[in-house]
């Protein structure tokens, strides 16, 4: 850890963040092409007419962006069915998090989210100055009744993925419009929608009836995953006038470049893409799981574009992954979310998984040798 300075201080709060560790993407010594199943990415990358958008964008580099994502925030609104006026767009959703927590916390406030939630929800609220409050999950489920009974007079935001990283799983819109209605007036929930895009459950509207329905939630949402723009970072947030108004208030005016604006519109009105991935995620997701269930693996049923895969024993999990880094396959160790027995495994396209079930029954049936 770096030394403090004896005069020269943080802001309260900065010191306790743990650096953000994303998803590795290379393997040390190799040169063989490796697979990056580690940060549920879209194996299948952007879409074409989404990349044709970019490379179109280049002749306009001198050329400051759009202040208010007037287009971008149009197209949103056609495809997902929302008020364009309500939309605001970020550096991924990441960007909207952090937002909320300048916006709508400080010293003295708290934060909840649930025991394995994104990490970005303790950094943003440490950021911040206020305090973050973890709260138990019920079988790896966000627990309503829990975050409820966590709520007190501080509690400013309260912050839900839906479905959950890494967990994969959800829970459904009543129980979402129950913690709304439940929680203490001057609180926020957030629900958080980076990958609500590959739920297949054609009832899940994403909370869009609660944020209508009230002025205290809002959703963020992602160009990451689904889109396949994570080199991009660009996100969206959804809510009430009144939390919109506020937000665009901190934002940089220019926080968007020009070519993630076009970028992200051609990605959002192809729509046909998405759908194409969305089926291929649906069906290597059930035909993995399956492979990997059968090998007497403990997995939850996952809405996202990944499973979590839990082992016997952390040293397990540990084995299994150093035998997939020979394969040259990358997946992600949770430890830090609180699952050093488990692996969070990107869905692929078809040779992966096809790899993946391969790397890990070969590595189970070694254990007994």
């Amino acid at each position: 850890m770096t030394e403090t300075h004896p005069t020269i201080r943080p802001q309260p709060g900065i010191l306790d963040i743990a650096l953000y560790v994303g998803g590795e993407g290379k393997l040390a010594g190799t040169t063989n092409k490796v697979t990056k199943l580690s940060s549920n990415e879209n194996p299948y990358g952007a879409s074409p007419k989404a990349a044709e958008a970019y490379k179109a964008a280049s002749g306009e580099l001198a050329v400051y962006p759009s202040t208010d994502h007037a287009d971008l925030r149009a197209a949103i609104g056609q495809v997902h069915g929302v008020d364009p006026a309500r939309v605001i767009c970020g550096a991924g959703s990441d960007e909207i998090i952090a937002f909320l927590c300048q916006v709508y916390a400080g010293v003295g406030d708290e934060v909840l989210y649930t025991e394995h939630g994104f990490a970005m929800y303790r950094i943003s609220a440490l950021a911040a100055g206020s305090t973050p409050v973890e709260v138990k999950e019920d079988n790896r489920r966000t627990d309503v009744d829990a975050l409820l009974a966590a709520c007190t007079d501080k509690t400013k935001l309260v912050f839900i993925a839906n479905p959950n990283n890494p967990t994969g799983t959800m829970i459904s819109g009543d129980e979402v419009a129950r913690l709304a209605e439940g929680l203490p007036e001057q609180a926020i929930l957030v629900l958080d929608g980076a990958y609500v895009e590959f739920v297949d459950d054609e009832g899940f509207d994403a909370g869009l009836a609660v944020i209508e329905a009230r002025d205290n939630v809002v959703m963020t949402r992602t160009f990451s995953k689904l889109y396949g723009l994570g080199g991009l970072r660009i996100g969206w947030g959804y809510g009430p006038a009144h939390i919109i108004d506020a937000l665009n208030r901190v934002r940089g005016p220019f926080n968007l470049s020009g070519a993630a604006l076009a970028t992200a519109e051609a990605a959002v009105l192809d729509e046909a893409y998405t759908a194409k991935c969305k089926v291929a995620n649906t069906q290597w997701r059930g035909w993995l799981t399956e492979k990997l269930t059968a090998l007497g693996l403990k997995i939850d049923e996952s809405h996202g574009n990944f499973i979590l895969v839990r082992f016997a024993t952390p040293e397990l999990a540990e084995g299994c992954d150093a035998a997939l880094r020979l394969r040259g396959l990358i997946v992600r160790k949770v430890g830090g979310y609180g699952f050093p027995e488990g692996l969070r495994i990107t869905i692929g396209d078809e040779i992966a998984c096809r790899q993946v079930a391969q790397g890990v029954k070969e590595f189970l049936e070694g254990q007994g040798e």
